[in-house]
């Protein structure tokens, strides 16, 4: 029901929805930074929670960040494939670097790349660069928000192919995370067939 001329009704608070939506929002924020911080720390205890709280709070106060939002939808199946991938690749690089890093006399080459993203949202641009830069051997060293471009040192490259072989990753990291919690129309600019089949993978 609304009042004159297409008016909220009396009492009504059109800013309310968008007020508990950005109180949600900062919540699980301060939620992953006590989480961070405690996991910088090594220990979970009362005082680096507090001390997390603490932290992230003032974070949020003195650092707001623009709200990032999400139009996307959440496919468990694809997101627990996305994991397993993950942790292979997880255990797979850092077993690489190891065997660099204790080869006597190997001096391993490193390259700068750019790669383009397909899907230019917020949202997508900082769990690709997360995930990429989480795996040992490659790090995001800059992210250029309005052409969606990663910029990333690689370590131990032999040539173009190795080089076309890391953006070829990180665009498929890109298209993995999009399965996992993308819409329909970001999984039509990474999928090169039907997009609503076969998406667990």
């Amino acid at each position: 029901m609304t009042g004159p001329r297409g008016t909220p009704p009396t009492g009504a608070d059109p800013t309310r929805g968008g007020r508990l939506g950005r109180r949600r929002d900062q919540t699980l924020a301060l939620g992953w930074l006590v989480l961070v911080w405690n996991l910088l720390w090594g220990d979970l205890n009362l005082a680096n929670i507090i001390g997390g709280l603490l932290v992230g709070g003032a974070v949020l106060l003195f650092f707001p960040l623009p709200a990032v939002t999400f139009g996307g939808r959440l496919r468990p199946g694809a997101l627990l494939a996305f994991a397993g991938r993950f942790a292979v690749e997880l255990v797979t690089a850092s077993l690489h670097v190891a065997r660099i890093a204790v080869q006597p006399g190997y001096r391993p080459r490193g390259a700068i790349i750019a790669v383009p993203l397909r899907v230019r949202t917020d949202l997508n641009l900082a769990l690709t660069a997360e995930a990429v830069s989480l795996v040992p051997g490659t790090l995001v060293l800059e992210l250029d928000r309005e052409s969606a471009t990663l910029y990333l040192h690689v370590l131990d490259t032999h040539g173009p192919a190795d080089l076309a072989l890391a953006r070829d990753r990180t665009l498929d990291v890109e298209r993995r995370i999009v399965r996992a919690v993308g819409s329909a129309a970001e999984l039509r600019r990474v999928e090169p067939g039907p997009v609503e089949r076969g998406t667990s993978q």
